[in-house]
């Protein structure tokens, strides 16, 4: 049976990149078609009827036509438009960064909706007004785990024995996750993890986001898993995201700022 040439989905833009004098080629996530590329013909006119339509931080529903390059996108609305997100900078910034990790972990036209479900609640959670820190770490972790790549908190990642709260733990992303204290020190990146680093993380494998926005911990515990997780999306992605450096200055500019 051919494939139908007009198709309807809904999409989450993730990138996008001017063409041409008036079109926009933007790069979709799809809860069913996973990760396309579609253009939008003369969006850049004034009096162009896709207009703002297809935007960042808003889950669109669009119709499409199958092209040989690009797909085109033919007719496009918001379903719902995150726009209080858009209000906050380092919301901004950081649903920047989930977009980029989304677009590196899905390939064209794979099975994505776990990606895509994880996306459109992390951008309603970050227009809610929850922690942008905790949201992103929160989507750390679920990435992860719906790319198979859940990182070890609860056993060592050689020997497989239970980690036990008295003993000394490192945490080694490219053996995928935590490295208990009897085995010799890798040569690939490791660091030292607390006790306290190490709860934190089992919170975010066990509990659901809401409850782990209620839990007061110290700045340095948060700083820590900040870090753990950051080093295990690069060791998954294979490379560094390029949005970090803007979220990482965004939040610098705000801890210099006077309470």
């Amino acid at each position: 049976m051919p494939v139908p040439r007009i198709y309807h989905t809904e999409a989450i833009v993730l990138s996008r990149f001017e063409l041409g004098e008036a079109d926009r080629v933007l790069t979709l996530l799809t809860p069913h078609d996973g990760k396309l590329k579609a253009i939008a013909k003369g969006v850049r006119r004034q009096r162009s009827r896709l207009g703002g339509a297809v935007e960042p931080f808003a889950e669109l529903y669009l119709v499409l036509a199958r092209a040989r390059t690009f797909d085109v996108i033919t007719s496009a609305s918001v379903a719902h438009a995150w726009l209080s997100l858009r209000e906050r900078l380092e919301s901004t910034a950081t649903a920047w960064y989930l977009a980029e990790m989304a677009e590196r972990a899905v390939e064209e036209r794979a099975f994505a909706y776990p990606v895509y479900a994880l996306l459109k609640r992390a951008y309603q959670l970050l227009d809610d007004g929850m922690a942008p820190s905790r949201v992103a770490r929160w989507f750390e972790f679920g990435l992860a785990d719906a790319l198979g790549m859940r990182p070890e908190v609860e056993r060592c990642v050689e020997c497989d024995r239970t980690l036990e709260p008295d003993e000394e733990f490192r945490w080694v992303p490219i053996l995928g996750g935590t490295l208990c204290a009897t085995h010799p020190t890798p040569s690939a990146e490791v660091a030292p993890l607390s006790l306290a680093a190490l709860k934190l993380l089992r919170a975010y494998r066990r509990l659901d986001i809401e409850a782990i926005a209620g839990l007061r911990l110290p700045a340095a515990v948060e700083a820590e898993v900040e870090v753990a997780l950051r080093r295990f999306i690069r060791a998954v992605l294979e490379r560094e995201a390029r949005s970090l450096a803007f979220l990482d200055e965004v939040r610098a500019r705000r801890a210099r700022v006077p309470a």
